[in-house]
């Protein structure tokens, strides 16, 4: 039996962030963190170790930082936690006793009830480096690639895999358009037509419900009977919380799945906690079951966390998620936060949508200058920000972090008309018509 006063389970971006922001708060406590893989990944990374990165190597998350912060490190999986007694049997046989637990398990993806699925050449995407090498390995040789899924993993995957040579890449989805849960349909086709400029191929409003298999996959048939050819199929259709052991000793589990917390991530015992994939969402407006699995949100709760496993320390609470996403595809970024028309609109808001489009340098001739697309989404009666989106170059990465930080704070139209910013030509848009201004003043006018 090992004595521990905090123990983390998980070794991603929440687990990391939790011990180490506990470390700061508690000097004094002894910390554990246990992870299931020697080798692991960064999450957001994992497609661009298909093209963009010279070697997956240099996707590596590393724990190495962790021992000069007085934080141990042991690879093992937890089987069961008793929390009568405080202990956490391991997958080795070890147990750890402890004061307080925090469980940032993470998430496994969702691998869809489709015949065959289980055929040598079907690749769900695991946070596993040596899986990920041999995956890249065979989407080197592979010709036909079919990637189920066109969210975020689904079409940054297909848009590295189309840049590893002459390939044949289809992306099929079921919903009418690729990106549609996080972004409204003018920004999806900006994404779509980036994608057919590469060359790969768009299949949507169907499913797939078969693999058509001969020692390998051969194929995927889709619910018209279309067969689509394929030597490699990648499951790009989200994940699910890792709550299985979580399930075993009763903690109340939310209605997405994930483990139910309070504002402090403190879970229904008050010495165990759940930060990241595994811990249930609430969105910032609704207050519904929020789908969102980030490391940004996971890296944001962990901070709550570990600030307040012995009492408030500081007073950081979650008051609701945010979805605050950024992808790129060939060449285009886009960026999304909060409530897209579609999903205010369903949550009863009447609303009000200013627009503007500007180059992001100035004079718009600046070298390296793009256009940039603002779409910013209010609430008709208060006028306060519900969601935003922007589409162009790579300042679209920051200025949807803007958009997030305007949400969080309940900034109106006029607040955010009459923003102090900071302005460059080479840098960023003219003050004159800078877009997140320009978007907030047509709002003002309605």
């Amino acid at each position: 039996m090992t004595k521990t006063d905090i123990l983390v389970l998980g070794g991603g971006p929440a687990g990391i962030i939790t011990a180490v922001t506990a470390r700061g708060h508690y000097p004094d406590k002894s910390i554990t963190l246990v992870k299931s893989v020697e080798k692991g990944v960064i999450p957001c990374g994992i497609p661009y170790m298909f093209g963009s990165l010279e070697s997956p190597e240099q996707n590596a998350l590393s724990t190495d930082g962790l021992a000069s912060k007085n934080i141990k490190v042991v690879v093992d999986t937890a089987m069961c936690v008793d929390r009568e007694k405080r202990v956490v049997k391991m997958e080795s046989g070890e147990e750890y006793e402890y004061e307080k637990l925090v469980l940032a398990v993470g998430s496994k993806p969702i691998v869809p009830p489709i015949k065959n699925i289980e055929t040598k050449g079907v690749y769900p995407i695991l946070k596993e480096m040596d899986y990920l090498k041999n995956m890249v390995n065979v989407a080197k040789s592979a010709k036909d690639v079919v990637v189920i899924g066109g969210g975020f993993i689904g079409i940054e995957m297909a848009d590295e895999i189309a840049s590893m040579g002459e390939k044949n890449v289809t992306i099929i989805e079921m919903l009418p358009n690729i990106l549609c849960n996080a972004f409204d349909e003018e920004f999806c086709n900006e994404a779509a037509e980036k994608l057919n400029e590469k060359g790969v191929k768009l299949i949507l409003g169907k499913t797939v419900t078969e693999i058509i298999a001969d020692n390998g996959v051969k194929a995927v048939k889709l619910n018209d009977d279309t067969e689509i050819k394929a030597d490699m199929v990648v499951l790009g259709i989200g994940a699910k919380p890792n709550s299985e052991c979580v399930h075993k000793c009763g903690l109340d589990i939310g209605r997405g799945g994930g483990i139910w917390v309070n504002d402090y991530m403190r879970t229904s015992d008050e010495n165990i906690f759940a930060v990241g994939d595994c811990a249930e969402k609430r969105d910032f407006f609704t207050r519904e079951h929020a789908p969102v699995m980030l490391a940004s949100t996971a890296t944001a709760e962990a901070r709550i966390a570990g600030a307040n496993l012995y009492g408030i320390k500081a007073v950081r609470i979650n008051h609701g998620t945010i979805a605050a996403f950024s992808t790129y595809v060939n060449g285009l970024a886009l960026g999304s936060a909060g409530l897209t028309e579609r999903t205010a609109q369903k949550a009863g808001f009447e609303i009000l949508i200013g627009t503007a489009e500007a180059p992001d340098r100035h004079p718009g001739k600046m070298p390296g200058a793009s256009k940039i697309h603002v779409k910013l989404i209010f609430s008709k009666k208060s006028r306060i920000i519900l969601g935003g989106q922007v589409s162009g170059g790579n300042s679209v990465g920051e200025m949807i972090n803007v958009i997030a930080t305007a949400i969080q704070k309940k900034l109106t139209a006029n607040e955010i008309a009459t923003l102090q910013i900071a302005t460059h030509p080479k840098l960023t848009a003219a003050p004159t018509i800078y877009p997140l201004v320009t978007a907030a003043q047509a709002v003002e006018k309605m």
